[in-house]
């Protein structure tokens, strides 16, 4: 299975110990001690005892994270941007803030925190995978292709983004693969529309669909059914000649295709041709004779 680029913060370095006092010092090293023995940092400390170090937060944050302990995690990465607020991994925690809540499928606040984070910090280097992480969001939203397709489009239209502003990353990459599946799942949409219109006699209507699949979405895996079911329609609708022209344009393209072999049955019942169909895989006298129409 393709799995999506993992996010590029997954664990800060550790801090040096230098021009602290001698409390300062000795209440830090007894919260690392606590941290190598597999303690969790306390998200804030208590009153008049000072929190964690900003890197034990965030790297306890990972680890909570990576053991699916999402609340810990939510509540680290919390503290290291309300106790460290102007330290650059304030703004690293808020994106892992946002993966956290990405990973509990809470797509919605995990929006609004990408929100966030691309309009606060636009020139981070981690700004790629921000775009991406928004785009996931959307795109694992994506339901049946019987359901509306309103957030299919706004995934296309996030993936395309990542596409456009970081051509040459993991993320564009992943995301082009991602927008040809939600295009073929748009192309499903249209034809489970076009298939109810066409056995509910509505012909007109159903070309309509088909033919958009035909025209917006060529490179799905519904274009040779659209094609077929556009020679059904014209066919049922005594539009003869363009059955003809369009069964040629499924000759050409899918010769060796069942859709092929089930639109040459239909117009040999229909007399427009004669003869058997050509062996599968092979192009026929349709594509012969009618491949310049594609």
């Amino acid at each position: 299975m393709h799995r999506s680029p993992r996010p590029p913060l997954l664990r800060a370095p550790r801090l040096r110990v230098r021009h602290l006092g001698a409390f300062a010092a000795v209440a830090l090293l007894a919260v690392l001690g606590a941290c190598s023995h597999g303690t969790p940092a306390a998200p804030a400390g208590a009153p008049g005892i000072p929190p964690a170090s900003v890197d034990t937060l965030y790297n306890h944050g990972i680890e909570a994270l990576n053991g699916e302990r999402y609340q810990s995690a939510s509540d680290q990465f919390t503290a290291v941007e309300e106790n460290y607020p102007y330290s650059a991994w304030a703004a690293k925690a808020q994106l892992m803030q946002a993966y956290t809540k990405y990973r509990q499928l809470d797509y919605t606040g995990a929006l609004q925190t990408i929100g966030r984070y691309i309009e606060l910090h636009p020139a981070s280097r981690d700004i790629a995978y921000a775009y991406y992480l928004r785009a996931l969001c959307y795109y694992e939203q994506i339901e049946g292709i019987r359901r509306d397709q309103d957030t299919t489009l706004k995934a296309i239209a996030a993936l395309q983004e990542v596409t456009t502003r970081f051509p040459g990353t993991p993320y564009a990459r992943d995301a082009r693969l991602k927008i040809d599946l939600a295009r073929d799942r748009l192309a499903g949409h249209e034809m489970s529309i076009g298939i109810y219109y066409e056995n509910q006699h509505l012909y007109t209507a159903a070309i309509g669909r088909f033919q958009r699949v035909v025209e917006d979405f060529q490179t799905t895996n519904h274009t040779a059914e659209a094609l077929h079911r556009l020679v059904e329609c014209y066919l049922r609708l005594g539009m003869r000649d363009q059955a003809v022209k369009t069964a040629a344009v499924l000759g050409y393209n899918y010769p060796g295709s069942s859709w092929y072999a089930d639109t040459y049955a239909d117009l040999y019942d229909d007399k427009l041709v004669t003869g058997l169909p050509p062996p599968k895989g092979e192009r026929g006298f349709f594509g012969r004779t009618f491949g310049w129409l594609f």
